[in-house]
């Protein structure tokens, strides 16, 4: 065992668990700092000796090797040690069987990377080698749908999220999930929820927020539409409104305006729609603000008649806030009482634009960018990909977060969209995003001198 130099000691634990291809050199389930603990070619009867080494960072490299035989994972898959439990668990090679040892780990950590793994095999299940393997995977599948551990839940909802090929049962199970987190993608994403399962589980209403969830997919129906406005979940239907890709039927906003003069957070998504009639444009003119009544005349191409009614109304409107001031809280308003009190955080911020709230977007992030609100709003019309990417990165927002903000609020297409690197990092550079900002605050300035 000398040989090999196994046993000096270590005070982290191994925190990454990735692998190379086969055909690479075998990878250590250790960070890119720690040593090589094992040499690359080993014979079997050395790999058995180092299956119960005393040091349990050698045993958890071996574990997370593309050429560990099968019986050495399956031994390792019930070693004492979390860290090699683990390494076994994100193994891609680790037979099924072991994977369903695992599944039941007393260790969360564990069952976590176990999920993970399991999660990303899922969409490719049809290609797995045989019938069998295709079961034992979708057994697992099925015992970590039903973890006690809220997270292990979640990492499969995200990962299957998308995935065709999965039980029913598991998906209806994870869709009315109590935990947001765990329902929210499902509900959200998954083409396995019919129109009728969606609206029994709005009818239920099992999971707070899940309603909003299913108002932001990409397909909502005008049946389904109607059942979220008739749920009376002011949120979901502000979220309903600021979805660009649903198209509502006229008795759908006409319940919509019946609700929105009492419910603030209706008004701007809903005057943003491009399917109001000139009726209800002009119910609509009857109670919102000034700000939410130059929306409409910048959205809508009014007809003399119509625009001479929405121009009364911000007049009046004006002169009424002008008056009391105090009865009218402005975006801005509401932004620097969150920022005071520790609350304007990312997830207020996308919340916002989820309900259709640009002008408080807008607000919040040149509060946190430090820019003239002007140029943010220029930069959201733009419709700009990189330019909502810059003012979200200045405004210290995450690039998933930037995604949010792009598709919600800018509304920016598809193919012009500007994803984050590696899920989590800014696509563009630092000097790229600055160029944004200072071209749009330039354009600012010099339109108003």
């Amino acid at each position: 065992m000398a040989l090999f130099g196994l046993f000096g000691r270590r005070k982290e634990p191994p925190t990454a668990l990735k692998r190379v291809g086969p055909g690479g050199a075998k990878k250590s389930a250790a960070t890119p700092a720690r040593r090589k603990l094992i040499p690359q070619d080993i014979t079997y009867e050395e790999a058995k000796t180092l299956a119960r080494a005393p040091d349990r960072h050698v045993r958890a490299e071996l574990a997370s090797r593309d050429d560990v035989q099968p019986e050495l994972l399956y031994f390792l898959a019930e070693d004492q040690e979390a860290d090699v439990r683990r390494s076994v668990a994100a193994n891609s090679i680790t037979p099924r069987q072991a994977d369903l040892v695992l599944a039941r780990d007393r260790d969360e950590e564990v069952r976590c990377d176990l999920a993970l793994k399991i999660g990303r095999l899922i969409p490719g299940i049809s290609q797995m080698a045989n019938e069998r393997l295709q079961e034992v995977t979708l057994d697992v599948l099925q015992v970590l749908a039903r973890d006690q551990l809220p997270r292990v839940r979640a990492i499969i909802a995200e990962e299957i999220k998308h995935a065709t090929q999965v039980p029913q049962q598991i998906i209806s199970k994870l869709a009315r999930d109590v935990e947001l987190i765990v329902a929210a993608p499902i509900l959200e994403y998954s083409p396995l929820l019919s129109d009728h399962e969606l609206m029994e589980i709005i009818s239920v209403g099992s999971t707070k927020g899940g309603v909003s969830a299913i108002a932001k997919r990409n397909k909502v129906s005008p049946k389904l539409a109607q059942a979220i406005v008739e749920a009376n979940d002011i949120a979901a239907t502000a979220t309903l409104l600021a979805n660009p890709n649903v198209r509502l039927k006229p008795e759908t906003l006409d319940r919509v305006v019946d609700v929105a003069e009492q419910n603030e957070p209706l008004h701007e998504p809903l005057a943003r729609r491009a399917e109001l009639s000139v009726g209800a444009i002009r119910r609509i003119a009857g109670f919102v603000s000034a700000a939410i009544l130059q929306v409409m005349q910048h959205e809508h191409a009014l007809d003399e008649e119509t625009a001479k009614v929405v121009n009364n109304a911000v007049k009046k409107r004006l002169r009424d806030e002008e008056t009391n001031p105090e009865q009218v809280e402005t975006a801005a308003a509401k932004v620097v009482k969150l920022e005071q009190a520790g609350k304007l955080t990312e997830d207020a911020i996308v919340q916002a634009a989820e309900q259709g709230q640009r002008g408080f977007v807008a607000e919040a992030l040149a509060l946190k960018a430090e820019i003239p609100v002007a140029a943010v709003n220029k930069m959201i019309e733009s419709r700009s990909g990189k330019a909502t990417t810059a003012v979200s990165w200045k405004a210290g927002l995450s690039a998933r977060g930037a995604m949010k903000l792009q598709q919600l609020a800018a509304r920016v297409p598809a193919n012009a969209m500007i994803h984050a690197r590696d899920g989590v990092k800014y696509a563009l550079s630092d000097a790229e995003m600055e160029w944004f900002l200072t071209y749009f605050r330039e354009h600012v300035e010099a339109a108003a001198t």
